[in-house]
């Protein structure tokens, strides 16, 4: 597996020769210029997640890819975009794909719930070769090898987060969602996953915009 992270939660997963792209947000940067992607995935609506005024050049720049969005952006968004619910399994080239969790992270309660779409990529044998949570501390109920893990979030303490990666305990972690927090904030949210981290777990942060082999 080759993973490329463009800023925040934006992320591009090459694995068994299938090229899918996650969460093209408003903080992300550098995924304008690709091409030959198979898939675009988002998990939930928020512009952090999904930038609306550059999406379009993306997907013109990519006419072969599939588009996949939790059920309340797909509708948003529209035809050709295809809605995306927990327990939902296909395939995009040669991965299995399937849909977790379900809801965003509580921010408030004030505030409502959006939904929010895990995304599991892998084969039938190992379904979660790579997860890509969005705006979710949802554990799944098999094995993980690759997790991106939230770092830093408004709606989430460095405990939860954690926790979070303890009760996955994936082989590797890298984190995402960190534009929220300055450069010099973030090492402080890194050493707690690192440190606290179980021992069968590798903590890495990946180079900006640079393909890097995780497995």
């Amino acid at each position: 597996m080759r993973l490329a992270h463009f800023k925040h939660s934006c992320l591009l997963a090459e694995l068994h020769d299938t090229r899918i792209l996650f969460d093209p947000g408003a903080f992300s940067h550098g995924f304008e210029g690709l091409t030959g992607l198979d898939a675009i995935f988002i998990t939930h609506q928020h512009p952090d997640h999904v930038d609306t005024a550059r999406l379009p050049a993306l997907i013109d720049a990519n006419p072969g890819a599939a588009l996949y969005a939790d059920p309340q952006t797909a509708a948003q968004l529209g035809d050709p975009w295809t809605p995306v619910h927990a327990g939902n399994v296909f395939e995009v080239g040669n991965v299995q794909v399937t849909g977790g969790g379900g809801r965003h992270a509580v921010i408030h309660p004030d505030l409502p719930v959006i939904d929010n779409t895990v995304y599991l990529l892998g084969t039938p044998e190992q379904p979660a070769q790579l997860v890509h949570p969005g705006d979710s501390l949802w554990v799944p109920s098999v094995p993980v090898d690759v997790l991106a893990i939230p770092a830093v979030a408004p709606w989430m303490k460095v405990s939860e987060a954690v926790d979070y990666l303890r009760a996955v305990r994936p082989r590797l972690a890298v984190p995402i969602h960190q534009e929220v927090a300055s450069e010099n904030g973030r090492g402080i949210y890194y050493s707690r996953l690192s440190e606290m981290a179980h021992d069968g777990t590798d903590f890495r942060v990946l180079p900006e915009e640079d393909g890097v082999e995780v497995a």
